[in-house]
């Protein structure tokens, strides 16, 4: 797992394996995870999404603590993935970085507790799967719009985005910053201590 430039990102591009047959991966790997993090990922919820082209899910995230890791891959097709760091007084605070995720390399993506997540789908048919180490909890979830111009996230030009209607009704950063939507980092930092002391 290489990292980010964003603290608690990492991305991981495991070894194929194909012959006549097809091919065999190993997407998902404890051990790799634990070494990096200091922790294991737990496992709450697994979750799978199937996006037209254009598709642009996020930017979300969920109240710290617990929030959500998530450890995402894309089965078919091909998505642009983005981090955002939204934890206040984080030395990358605000800022956000881009990795295609596709059926070809088959990277995957970890991302840690209070860090935004979003994706836009490259592809029709673009089938995303993401372990969630907490379950869903509507009351701790948020977002922010993922076209907002002071974050600048640099979408594929070639591609109309589509948004829910959830998602096009997000606030901007600025906006869930004054009003305490956005994680702390501090409060994050401590919340990796604590995972990584559990063992």
């Amino acid at each position: 797992m290489d990292p980010l430039g964003i603290k608690g990102t990492y991305l991981f591009t495991p070894p194929v394996h194909g012959d006549q047959r097809g091919s065999f991966h190993e997407w998902f790997r404890g051990d790799l995870v634990r070494e990096r993090l200091g922790h294991d990922l737990s496992l709450a919820q697994a979750n799978c999404s199937v996006s037209s082209r254009g598709v642009l899910r996020g930017v979300h995230f969920a109240d710290v603590p617990p929030g959500q890791a998530k450890y995402i891959t894309c089965l078919r097709g091909a998505i642009m993935d983005v981090v955002v760091d939204l934890r206040v007084g984080s030395p990358t605070f605000a800022q956000w970085e881009l990795v295609r995720l596709d059926d070809e390399s088959r990277a995957c993506l970890y991302i840690a507790e209070g860090i935004g997540h979003g994706f836009m789908a490259l592809t029709d048919e673009a089938t995303t799967i993401y372990l969630c180490s907490e379950p869903y909890a509507p009351a701790r979830e948020h977002g922010i719009h993922p076209l907002d111009p002071e974050v600048g996230i640099e979408w594929p030009r070639d591609v109309d985005p589509v948004l829910s209607d959830k998602d096009a009704k997000a606030p901007t950063l600025e906006e869930a910053h004054a009003s305490g939507l956005l994680p702390d980092y501090q409060e994050c930092l401590d919340y990796y201590a604590k995972l990584a002391g559990r063992g």
